[in-house]
């Protein structure tokens, strides 16, 4: 009997076992199909499409803004290289204004747009993890696609409006990523960072890649003042779903289910913290923190010469049309898009299964995706009129930044994800640097278009694009700093 009791009391107590580990698999992974989390990602990613859109359209635009008159349709004569021929234009597109803006002021206009985007980086970071992400990032894009609409007017108005045009607009997308980081602080759970994160800010790169080609398209067939009231509307559709849709955790989401809800939460608790102040000392004097920095600065110097100038490089280098230009200068992104998301699932899949320290990806990550865009960005200079080795090195090149994505570029989530925003906030503005001096450098040493004056703007890239790699790899971490968190947590680092 004594026996038969124990046997009994033996299955009771594997059964509760039994039921334990039941919960345990319900909650511990959540579906990724149709999850609230996923939808997120994609939702972002649109939003993020519509930002990189309105900021590099007008790129290709510029080039058919101008009264370059001395062109002809087919044959581009003033170009280094000889031009290529492309069909005749409709007469129709005729009808847009043209102006007489000479190099440095097409600098200055390009480059603009950056003078405003610096100013709301960190207050975005601030503002976001005080009063949410959700109506920050909205408005923000909001405001950019209202200020975009009014740029051919703008235009008509004079070179000065048209650069105050664009310092708005940056203000308004300055808030857009330290806003979604601080989103991403309370979504993603750790071990799906790479992969949540890579599929939201794809949209980036599939704005640029959509919007170049698309742009030159509109040039060609209407005129460049469409470029803005097309894509501007496309804006106004994601402000509606975002206001729709989103919210700003999974405990004030309505619909997420219970599932998914609990598991984000659990993985979180550990890496959040619960203080409302912002530990301004620590973070200012974070070591990890300015290896971001660094890193940050270096790549988008390279990635902002080649956003704002690759279109005009294209024409006065290599002669291609507009038609031409927006589908090629777009290549690059189409690579860099599809590194960048699969760089991410590889990232997560070393964390998750072959539990590879969180830093030796990011360094990993970081190192290729810097060092090999410089190589191939220096390679493309000396191609001279050969178009196919300059196009295919310029996508090489950018196809490899892409891996950055799961680089350096969400360490904030890794160190301090309870103030992601706010470290994204001051690493971005750093990193906006390039995008107000870059073109205005590029263009002032390229005043004669030639191949030597442009080798001279690649090197520097280059060389920047190696001395923050090399910081970064001596000096980035991948655990949560004690300071951002009461109980240190790490994973795999």
């Amino acid at each position: 009997m004594f026996t038969h009791y124990g046997y009994i009391t033996k299955l009771h107590d594997n059964f509760d076992l039994l039921i334990l580990l039941f919960i345990f698999l319900c909650y511990s992974v959540a579906p990724v199909c149709c999850s609230s989390r996923y939808g997120l990602a994609l939702l972002s990613s649109y939003g993020f499409f519509v930002v990189y859109s309105l900021r590099v359209n007008l790129s290709v635009a510029m080039v058919d803004m101008l009264n370059n008159t001395h062109h002809s349709s087919i044959n581009h004569s003033s170009s280094v290289c000889p031009a290529h021929a492309s069909p005749t234009r409709p007469q129709h597109n005729h009808t847009a204004s043209v102006y007489n803006w000479d190099s440095e002021t097409q600098g200055w206009i390009l480059g603009s747009f950056f003078y405003g985007y610096i100013l709301t980086q960190i207050p975005g970071g601030y503002l976001a993890g005080r009063y949410g992400p959700k109506w920050l990032m909205g408005f923000g894009i909001l405001g950019t696609v209202v200020f975009t609409l009014l740029t051919p007017v703008a235009a008509d108005l004079g070179a000065s409006y048209l650069i105050a045009v664009r310092v708005f607009e940056g203000i308004g997308e300055g808030v857009t990523f330290p806003a979604m980081y601080t989103m991403w602080a309370a979504w993603a759970p750790p071990l799906e960072r790479s992969r949540l994160l890579t599929i939201s800010y794809i949209g980036a790169q599939l704005g640029t890649v959509i919007a170049l080609p698309v742009s030159g398209e509109i040039c060609f067939y209407l005129d460049w003042t469409y470029v803005f009231y097309i894509f501007g509307a496309f804006g106004l559709v994601w402000f509606v779903l975002w206001a729709l849709f989103v919210f700003n955790s999974p405990n004030t989401h309505p619909r997420i289910s219970e599932r998914e809800r609990l598991y984000i939460t659990s993985s979180l608790k550990n890496e959040l913290s619960t203080s409302t102040h912002i530990p301004w000392g620590s973070i200012v004097t974070s070591i990890p923190l300015w290896a971001i920095v660094v890193a940050h600065f270096s790549y988008n110097w390279t990635f902002y010469t080649l956003l704002t100038l690759l279109p005009t490089y294209m024409n006065d280098i290599l002669g291609f049309s507009i038609q031409q230009n927006g589908m090629l200068s777009a290549l690059p992104y189409i690579g860099c898009a599809v590194l960048a998301v699969l760089s991410g699932q590889i990232a997560d899949y070393l964390r998750e299964s072959c539990q590879c320290p969180t830093v030796r990806v990011r360094k990993v990550a970081s190192l290729v995706g810097m060092i090999g865009p410089a190589v191939f960005l220096v390679a493309a200079g000396y191609t001279g009129c050969n178009y196919t080795m300059a196009v295919t090195f310029l996508t090489i090149s950018s196809s490899l930044g892409g891996v950055s994505a799961s680089g350096f570029n969400i360490n904030h989530l890794d160190i301090a994800p309870s103030y992601a925003g706010i470290l994204l906030g001051i690493t971005n503005t750093f990193a906006t640097i390039p995008g107000m001096v870059g073109p205005v450098i590029a263009r002032a040493l390229t005043k004669n278009n030639t191949i030597e004056e442009w080798q001279i703007v690649f090197y520097i890239a280059a060389t920047i694009n190696l001395l923050g790699a090399s910081f970064y790899t001596l000096l980035g971490q991948g655990k949560v700093q004690p300071w951002a968190v009461h109980t240190s947590y790490s994973h795999g680092d």
